[in-house]
This record gives C-alpha cells, sequence and structure tokens, in this order.
C-alpha cells in the first residue's frame, strides 16, 4: 500500500464533509480515539465522530501537513480549518493541528486511530 495516496484520500474524504467515506477507510471493527477520550467503535460509531465535526463546521477543511511510517504506524498530521457556524455554534473561525496515530489492519485499513489535538486551544477558539 502506498501510505501517501491513503492519507490523502483519507484527507480528501474528509474534506468531501461525508462521514461514511471517512469511516470506510476503518476496518469494521475499527475504533477511533480523540484525545484519550471513549473509543469511537465501528464505523457507524466513527461515521457519528466525523459527522459531528463536519456539523459543527459546515466549511471544514482539512489539510494534510505529513504522513510517516514510526515504529509499525502511521503518523498522520493535519490541519483543521473551519468557522464553528452548526447548531449551537459560536460563528467563530478554528485553525487547529494535530496528529492520528494508525495502526493498519491487514486490509490495509486503519485498525486503530488515536488522535491527538490542543483541546484547551480548541475550546479557547470556540469562545465568543
Amino acid at each position: 500500500m502506498n501510505i501517501q495516496t491513503f492519507a490523502e484520500r483519507y484527507t480528501a474524504a474528509w474534506c468531501s464533509r461525508d462521514a461514511r467515506a471517512v469511516a470506510a477507510f476503518f476496518s469494521p471493527g475499527g475504533s477511533l480515539t480523540i484525545n484519550e477520550g471513549e473509543p469511537a467503535q465501528g464505523r457507524a460509531a466513527i461515521a457519528k465522530v466525523a459527522r459531528s465535526f463536519m456539523d459543527a463546521f459546515p466549511d471544514l477543511n482539512v489539510a494534510m501537513d505529513g504522513v510517516e511510517g514510526y515504529e509499525g504506524k502511521v503518523i498522520y498530521k493535519w490541519t483543521l480549518t473551519g468557522t464553528n457556524t452548526g447548531p449551537g455554534g459560536s460563528g467563530r473561525p478554528v485553525r487547529i493541528s494535530g496528529f492520528e496515530e494508525w495502526q493498519l489492519s491487514d486490509d490495509d485499513l486503519i485498525a486503530e486511530s488515536r488522535g491527538h489535538f490542543d483541546a484547551a486551544d480548541y475550546e479557547r477558539q470556540l469562545e465568543p
């Protein structure tokens, strides 16, 4: 598998604002954990997490900042930008960078993703 191409396609799925397209990059039983929170397990749960960001930021854009292999895992670096104009939104623009650490499965999909970003900075940017 070409991990660069995979990561570019994953980024495009986020930018498409199609939560099911994002979830399709995960194995059927895959998981997504954000900032050590409760894992979203399975594609339906992962799509729900993706949808929450897409709803909060209708103009959401994700840029891939880099991708690299590291000790049997893949590190996918990203920057999310958007305006929090979704339901109950603050109307504030947000720009956050972070990364996901992927463990890939035998079917060349994401078995486990552990995402990280500065939650305090994110919350500060959302404040009216």
